[in-house]
C-alpha cells in the first residue's frame, strides 16, 4: 500500500483516482489545488500524482525534490521550458512524464512507432483526437505523444514536420508532414485515431476511452511502480514493459 498525494485534487482526474483508490489498495495522502500547500503534502506521501496545470509544475517539482519523492506527471500542456525544468529535477528524484496514463494508448503509441518505422514517407500520416467540451489545451497531450511515436519511427522531429489547423487554401500537403485535427464537444473522454494513408490503402490505428477511470488505474500503476526507482525521467512505456 502507498500513501499517494494528488496535485490537482478537484480535477476531472483526481476526482476519478481518488475515487478507486480504495479498491486498488493505496492510501490518499491528501490533496491539493491551486493555492494550496504541495511541499506539505509532499511531506505526507510516498510518491505524488500531478494532474493539475503547467503553472503549478515548478512548484511541484520543488516539493518532490524537498521530500524526496518520486513524481507522476500527467499535466498536458507543457512548453519546451516544462521538459527542461523536468529532466533537471529528475537527477534528483524519479519522474515519470506522459501524455496519457492509460496502458492501451501506451501499447498503441509503440504500434504507431513500429509501423511508422517501417513505412516510407509516401504513407501520409494524420492525428485525429476528439475529447468533451471542456478541455482547454490542443491537440491533446495523447495525440503529441502519438506523434512523437510517429516521428521518432521516421527518425525526423515533430517540431520540424508537424502540421495543424489547416484552412482554407493551404496547398498540397507537404511530404513527411504529420498532420493533426482536434475535435472537442460532449463529454467524451477521450477519442484517437492515428491513419496512415498509402497509395490505394489505409491503415487505421484507435483508441477509445469509454471511461475517464482507465486513465486513473494506470495513473496509480505508474505511481507504485515509480516508488523505489532511481533518480531519472521515465515514461509508460517503462511502466508496461516491466
Amino acid at each position: 500500500m502507498a500513501r499517494i498525494g494528488i496535485v490537482g485534487s478537484e480535477g476531472r482526474m483526481g476526482q476519478a483516482i481518488a475515487a478507486i483508490m480504495p479498491e486498488l489498495g493505496h492510501e490518499l495522502a491528501g490533496g491539493v489545488d491551486k493555492g494550496g500547500d504541495v511541499a506539505r503534502l509532499a511531506d505526507a506521501s510516498d510518491v505524488l500524482l500531478d494532474f493539475s496545470s503547467p503553472g503549478s509544475l515548478e512548484a511541484n517539482l520543488h516539493a518532490a525534490i524537498g521530500a524526496g519523492i518520486p513524481l507522476v506527471i500527467g499535466t498536458t500542456g507543457l512548453e519546451d521550458r516544462h521538459h527542461r525544468a523536468i529532466d533537471d529535477t529528475a537527477r534528483a528524484v524519479p519522474i515519470l512524464q506522459t501524455g496519457n496514463t492509460s496502458l492501451g494508448i501506451t501499447l498503441l503509441s509503440h504500434l504507431v512507432h513500429e509501423a511508422a518505422s517501417r513505412l516510407g514517407e509516401d504513407w501520409d500520416i494524420e492525428i485525429v483526437e476528439m475529447h468533451h467540451r471542456m478541455k482547454v489545451d490542443a491537440p491533446s497531450g495523447t495525440a503529441l505523444l502519438l506523434g512523437e511515436a510517429a516521428a521518432t519511427g521516421r527518425g525526423v522531429e515533430l517540431a520540424e514536420r508537424r502540421e495543424s489547423g489547416r484552412d482554407g487554401h493551404t496547398g498540397e500537403r507537404a511530404p513527411g508532414a504529420i498532420g493533426f485535427a482536434a475535435l472537442r464537444g460532449g463529454t467524451v473522454a477521450g477519442e484517437h485515431s492515428v491513419i496512415m494513408a498509402g497509395a490505394q490503402e489505409r491503415l487505421t490505428f484507435s483508441h477509445s476511452a469509454e471511461d475517464r477511470s482507465i486513465f486513473a488505474r494506470g495513473a496509480l500503476r505508474a505511481a507504485q511502480w515509480l516508488i523505489g526507482k532511481e533518480p531519472g525521467r521515465y515514461s509508460m512505456r517503462d511502466v508496461l514493459d516491466h
